[in-house]
């Protein structure tokens, strides 16, 4: 209760003083006199909807650096994102690339909406070998092109997970009845399955269906058959195979 009052007489003070710097560049200074309260306040617990847009963008972004210099990353992206500073949310997913942190840096950029470094992170990824955090990237920058070609080296290196959820998220239908084919010469019955019933190829379908049979996997055929709607067979494995 007492750090409330003097959170409130301190963010007062500020307030008072707000016309000699609203609408300019803010000096986060400013508020350094009542930062060490708000952090030991918790940013969670904070309510600041009695000051204007510009007195809370310089208190929450002051609070999103101190948050920072104490080296942790993940609260200053929460106040950076309610301050919409979208400047210091681009210099902290550069923070979490040199940390190599890939999956923060990828989300703290779509926050941003700063396609152009999640096009750029994901050729990186993607020279670098990283196919995962290239394809999160990609995607999230919504480059179809590029995420073909991840999609393609994920093939040839049998990556077939992170083929599928390239070609399943881009909806290629000739790219996923590419990977069912490599899948089944394969034997990866249950990836070859899952591409052709996205691809809607019935016939390819019957296929995985027969090969499983041919090699005894009834439970398997059968789950192939039934995508496909191919009655005949249904009935003939029920009729003739019990598990």
């Amino acid at each position: 209760m007492e750090n409330e009052v003097i959170i409130k007489k301190m963010v007062g003070d500020i307030a008072e003083s707000n016309e000699k710097f609203l609408g300019q560049t803010q000096d986060l200074s400013k508020f350094g006199k009542i930062v060490p309260a708000l952090l030991k306040k918790g940013l969670e617990n904070l309510n600041l909807t009695m000051f204007s847009p510009e007195v809370k963008f310089g208190i929450l972004t002051a609070l999103g650096e101190e948050y920072k210099r104490k080296g942790d990353l993940n609260s200053a992206v929460k106040s950076f994102v309610l301050a919409a500073n979208k400047e210091k949310l681009n210099e902290a997913a550069l923070d979490y690339e040199r940390l190599q942190q890939y999956d923060n840096c990828i989300e703290v950029y779509k926050l941003a909406n700063n396609r152009n470094k999640l096009l750029e992170l994901g050729k990186k990824c993607l020279d670098d070998g990283r196919l995962e955090h290239a394809i999160k990237a990609f995607i999230a920058v919504g480059d179809t092109g590029k995420l073909i070609e991840v999609g393609n080296q994920c093939v040839d290196k049998f990556k077939f997970d992170y083929a599928f959820e390239i070609f399943s998220t881009i909806k290629d239908k000739d790219k996923l009845v590419e990977l069912g084919n490599k899948c089944l010469a394969e034997k990866e019955y249950d990836y070859a399955i899952k591409a052709f019933e996205l691809a809607g190829d019935a016939e390819k379908l019957s296929l995985v269906g027969d090969i499983c049979l041919s090699e005894e996997m009834v439970s398997k055929a059968l789950e192939a058959y039934g995508l496909a709607k191919n009655e005949m067979m249904i009935q003939f494995i029920k009729e003739n195979f019990h598990d």
